[in-house]
């Protein structure tokens, strides 16, 4: 005697058509012989089953006792149901045909994530696998962290968390690969891979130009006339830059080593240090007074040089 569908699919007898449906879905997926060896004969009852409860005329026909939970008619003169060749009742064996016949098509491409359908060993697609579908995320990460490199901690969609080594000199937009960290694999094959688009945050003070880094240095008037040592920060940490006697304002100093060395290059870029000549907010009667002696004394003009 074959099994009774609503206990096969675990639903009650005034179970609606999806809760049948997500029933199915549920058993096909945990039993179908491409994910787990050795439950073939589970697979061809809850196929059965799902024939007479999936088919709204033969529920209704088994419920009033017409036919058994084979599909059989059990009074004389009852129809037949048309098999053409093949019943997904015949288990995990059955042809493709059959499958389409009695609307598993549909459930196997929303199971499979429309990637095709395969039945038991020996069926049309008996070693049914296929990759895991990539997966895309963005991470930000600071201007710093993507100079020197850095540990970040990413929470995935399902609420799992991975440690993402971001390589030293990431650059803004760069997409960072983990093989196998995506949608797992159907069957033997491998899962898909996490893709993870790297933003860079801007900096307050530096910029980015390739592997070397740029900025601005203020400096005052008198260091730009005597000369002076001034700090001057780095990616690395603060160093001392010699600013000549007589400097202009734009000019440009090249620290050597100061940029960023990135991944597979053998040196670091440099830092390039522009000053800009700042006065002071207060000109006092002191300095007024000093540079109208020294315009006098002197006819000083760098646009007729």
């Amino acid at each position: 005697m074959a099994d009774d569908p609503y206990a096969t699919l675990g639903v009650s007898r005034n179970a609606s058509d999806e809760d049948i449906r997500r029933a199915f879905r549920k058993l096909a997926k945990e039993y179908h012989p491409d994910i787990s060896k050795g439950n073939e004969e589970r697979f061809r009852k809850v196929s059965s089953a799902y024939e007479i409860l999936g088919d709204a005329d033969k529920r209704r026909a088994f419920d009033r006792g017409e036919i058994d939970a084979r599909g059989e008619p059990r009074h004389p003169g009852f129809r037949q149901y048309a098999r053409n060749g093949a019943r997904a009742g015949a288990g995990a064996g059955a042809g493709a045909a059959g499958f389409e016949e009695f609307g598993f098509g549909d459930i196997f491409s929303d199971i499979f994530g429309g990637m095709g359908r395969g039945g038991a060993a020996g069926g049309p697609r008996s070693n049914f696998s296929a990759k895991g579908q990539d997966v895309r995320y963005t991470l930000e990460v600071d201007f710093l962290e993507a100079a020197a490199g850095a540990t970040k901690r990413v929470t995935l969609p399902s609420g799992g968390m991975l440690d993402l080594n971001v390589p030293a000199g990431v650059t803004d937009g760069q997409v960072l690969r983990l093989k196998g960290k995506g949608q797992r694999g159907v069957g033997a094959a491998e899962g898909g891979d996490a893709l993870i688009e790297v933003r860079v945050r801007p900096h307050p003070l530096f910029k980015r130009e390739d592997d070397d880094i740029l900025i601005d240095v203020p400096i005052t008037i008198d260091e730009a006339v005597l000369g002076a040592k001034v700090e001057v920060p780095t990616i690395s940490g603060r160093v001392q830059l010699s600013i000549p006697k007589g400097t202009s304002s734009g000019r440009v100093f090249r620290l050597k080593g100061k940029g960023v060395k990135a991944a597979g290059r053998s040196e670091p870029g440099d830092q390039l240090v522009t000053v800009r000549i700042v006065l002071p907010d207060n000109i006092d009667d002191t300095l007024a007074y000093f540079f109208s002696e020294w315009r006098q004394k002197n006819h000083y003009d760098p646009g007729r040089k």
